[in-house]
């Protein structure tokens, strides 16, 4: 078993500063971040800009902006109808005129607090800022809705090949690529990308490219966790990534002083087959956490992060995916890894 997972900065230190914000990258790195994760959706014009989504309402100031008031509509992305304002209609000249705002103010008021300090960035920003660190600082990108853009004239294999190669990270060491979905990981990999390929997994559902290709009849992503739906995806990829609740699926939180690994039957089967295993959100806030670790009523409030962390740790998977890096740097100490 492993107790030194890399600690992968959510959205930047996204706890503290609004999402894929300057700050939230820089700060991150400050609080030790092994890697940092952006999120990438095209502009119009085919620039890659660091969005979780490519409706951005909530995570800028559209809507302050009437000159982009007539670019408010509707549209249906991966099956889920979304009305708002999306990047995808916008220049990239466009949309660096927006700042960032916190996604979720209520719960995180600290990070409210610099709404509107940060334009939009775009992955060539990132890029530069991880080479300008003072420290080796990795990145790990998530490929959003490569079906979706390929059908809108948006191919987020090439784009995303051609940015990398622009800035010189074809092939680097620092450099993880994720989606959930495995045509654009393989597109990737057949460009030379370099770096490492991790598939996403939802804990329930199908990927769209499958739901593309498959309709009604496409595997779901349980489908893809069996023993021989994990060898073939290890002939692939470098990894798989899921969410907590499969992760930890029948598992409790241990004692903070308790040494024995917890057993996790998906980093089991995907390490017997040859693959590395991450796993999101580590989250302090009571909202969060499982039930019994929340403390005090207030949803915002932090519960008892560290058993969690630290049993999430105790698993053995390879990366752990936090909003407050610092967090997930103190756990894995306290387990035993490298701090």
């Amino acid at each position: 078993m492993t107790s030194t997972p890399t600690v992968i900065a959510h959205r930047g230190a996204s706890g503290y500063r609004p999402e894929h914000s300057r700050s939230a990258y820089e700060l991150a790195i400050e609080l030790g971040a092994d890697a940092i994760e952006p999120d990438l959706v095209p502009t119009k014009d085919g620039v890659l800009v660091l969005r979780h989504e490519n409706e951005i309402s909530g995570t800028t100031d559209v809507a302050a902006h009437a000159e982009f008031a007539d670019r408010r509509t509707t549209r249906t992305v991966e099956g889920q109808r979304l009305t708002g304002w999306f990047t995808e209609d916008f220049t990239w000249d466009e949309l660096r005129t927006l700042r960032t705002r916190e996604r979720l103010p209520e719960l995180r008021p600290g990070s409210a607090a610099h709404d509107g300090e940060d334009p939009v960035l775009r992955l060539e920003d990132l890029l530069t800022l991880l080479d300008d660190a003072p420290r080796p600082v990795g990145l790990v990108a998530e490929v959003k809705h490569a079906t979706y853009f390929d059908q809108a004239g948006l191919p987020m294999a090439s784009l995303v090949a051609d940015a990398l190669a622009a800035a010189g990270w074809r092939g680097d060491d620092r450099l993880t690529v994720e989606s959930f979905e495995k045509t654009v990981l393989r597109d990737l990999g057949s460009r030379g990308v370099g770096g490492r390929l991790v598939y996403l997994q939802e804990a329930r559902g199908s990927a769209a490219d499958e739901v593309a290709a498959h309709g009604s009849a496409a595997p779901t992503f349980a489908d893809e966790r069996t023993d021989v739906a994990l060898r073939t995806l290890a002939e692939q990829f470098n990894g798989i990534s899921v969410d907590l609740r499969t992760l930890m699926a029948g598992v409790d939180a241990v004692a903070l002083d308790d040494p024995r690994p917890v057993r996790s039957d998906v980093v089991d089967r995907a390490h017997a087959a040859g693959l590395q295993v991450f796993t999101w959100t580590l989250r302090p806030e009571n909202r969060f956490l499982p039930a019994p670790l929340r403390r005090g009523g207030e949803v915002a409030g932090l519960g008892d992060w560290e058993r969690w962390y630290t049993s999430v740790i105790r698993t053995g998977v390879d990366g752990v995916f936090a909003d407050h890096a610092d967090l997930a740097v103190r756990a894995r100490a306290a387990v035993g890894g490298r701090a």
